[in-house]
């Protein structure tokens, strides 16, 4: 592990420091419920971007990824590369539309097109996902600071926790998108000084460095066969990979509250559509930058000849904070720290913040709507506190499991618990048949489905007619399942369907300003 010196702690110091003047410059600003969750509406567009990539680019893509190709291969980027699809259908109908439609919650949307037990649905599933993705993303980030300081496993969870949880609790949302600048630089910093750092301790030029990696097979993306029995094949084919992917980011782009609220903060559209074509644009390039760390590391430690130490080589997380222990220069290892925190406190004060305006608005506001906005606030805190500490127990849990393969399974829980999420929105943007009846029937069939997939696929239960896929293949079968049920349901059967003006995506859309 790195000796931590002066300077270290000194970097540490300044960068919390930082943060936390943020957290207290913009907490007087927070006296209502608009500008606790959506900062009245206000902030630039080059902010909103910084914001969605220091929320996406967490602590997983600074520990896992590099973890995950150094082990495999770029799958996983392969997954993550998706995203650039969704950028121009986002940027073109998702944002404006939900700048007219909705305050401050995605799922407002869901009751107005669909009832009340879909918008239950939707911010209920919301909440776990993002509850359990938040203790994953602690996780990585205690992991990878054991390594590199030697500090307590346990220490670091809650102390990463709970001083994210108190910056987001006294400064809400524009707390979280302006440190989310301040972290997006140190991201970017911290990934160009990893590489810089490979390249002159290995001593070779980063061209052998990269050439080594190819010739190895470190930039593959796996089994590229596409064929009806790959679909059952153990390990994911790439195909499989790029299917759940696209159906991932295109649900998180285009229905989850962390997104839709950035959307939201924007103070036009236009600044709405330049932060989201900044953020996905940077995101990905960062994505692809710490895997090249991760195939450089392979390099370095395979031209070099360094032992890794076992404990290291059969915990793929840990390898690039092990080289950053051992080869990080006294000042460097604090500025990497620094990186490192901020990959993970911008995602986490992003998520706190989305999960408390959901339980406030819609679930405390929608069950008591004559309360004032002044109780509203306070619940809302209450909520950024509660959810924090849940997801602090998370990552507590997670670090009894130590497991090999954390970001796989990351993946696959995000992919199954987002139960038919885009096929439902989808069901309201595109379908102006679909009805409340439909909705509900297919939300049935969606739980139904993804109920028995899991308990007679990855539990192995066997019910003599089971679920032999990929699991990756159940999040996206669930969309497909929820989107053509509720329709036919609503076409063979009709139900409940509300006046219909601004309520789908179409060309009669004129965004507004």
């Amino acid at each position: 592990m790195a000796s931590l010196g002066f300077i270290d702690y000194l970097l540490l110091f300044i960068y919390l420091v930082a943060v936390s003047y943020i957290g207290i410059r913009t907490a007087r600003k927070q006296k209502s419920t608009s500008e606790y969750f959506v900062a009245n509406r206000k902030i630039p567009g080059f902010a909103v971007g910084f914001a969605m990539m220091a929320t996406t680019v967490s602590s997983a893509t600074f520990v896992a990824t590099p973890g995950s190709v150094f082990d495999r291969d770029w799958w996983s980027l392969f997954y993550m590369s998706t995203a650039l699809v969704t950028l121009v259908v986002v940027t073109k109908y998702i944002v404006p539309f939900y700048r007219r439609v909705v305050r401050m919650s995605a799922y407002e949307y869901l009751e107005r097109r669909f009832g009340y037990p879909s918008r239950l649905y939707g911010s209920v599933g919301f909440v776990i996902n993002r509850v359990v993705d938040l203790g994953y993303t602690l996780y990585t980030t205690a992991i990878a600071i054991e390594v590199i300081a030697g500090w307590n496993l346990h220490i670091v969870v809650i102390a990463v926790g709970g001083f994210t949880l108190l910056y987001t609790l006294i400064g809400g949302i524009e707390a979280s998108i302006w440190s989310s600048v301040v972290q997006g630089v140190l991201m970017i910093g911290g990934a160009f000084l990893i590489m810089a750092t490979i390249v002159m301790e290995a001593g070779v030029g980063i061209g052998p460095i990269f050439s080594h990696a190819w010739n190895a097979g470190k930039y593959g993306i796996g089994n590229l066969e596409w064929s009806t029995r790959s679909l059952y094949f153990e390990e994911p084919t790439a195909w499989i990979y790029f299917a759940a992917g696209l159906a991932q980011f295109t649900r998180y782009y285009s229905t989850d509250q962390n997104m839709v609220q950035r959307y939201l903060v924007a103070r036009s559209d236009s600044d709405a559509r330049r932060g989201v074509r900044m953020g996905i644009l940077c995101t990905v390039p960062m994505w692809f930058a710490f895997g090249a760390i991760g195939s450089s590391l392979w390099s370095f430690y395979d031209l070099t000849g360094e032992h890794l130490p076992a404990a290291v080589s059969g915990q793929p997380d840990s390898i690039l904070p092990y080289f950053i222990s051992t080869h990080f220069p006294v000042g460097l290892v604090g500025l990497i720290l620094a990186a490192l925190l901020s990959s993970a406190m911008s995602s986490v004060s992003g998520d706190l913040n989305g999960i408390a305006t959901v339980l406030t608005k819609d679930h405390f506001a929608r069950l008591w709507p004559k309360v004032s906005d002044r109780v509203q606030l306070m619940f809302g805190r209450s909520a950024v506190s509660v959810s924090g500490v849940i997801a602090t127990g998370v990552a507590l849990i997670l670090t009894s499991t130590r497991s090999t393969a954390s970001y796989e399974i990351a993946a696959l829980l995000v992919s199954v618990l987002a139960g038919g999420m885009l096929g439902l929105f989808a069901l309201g943007f595109l379908s102006k048949r679909a009805t409340e009846l439909g909705a509900n029937v297919g939300i049935i069939a969606c739980l139904m489905f993804v109920g028995w997939a899991i308990l007679t696929g990855k539990l192995g239960y066997d019910a003599g007619f089971n679920f032999e896929m990929t699991p990756y293949l159940i999040g996206v079968f669930s969309h497909g399942i929820l989107f053509s049920v509720g329709y036919v349901v609503s076409v063979l059967f009709g139900g409940a369907r509300p006046d219909l003006k601004s309520l789908t995506v179409g060309k009669t859309y004129t965004g507004t300003e």
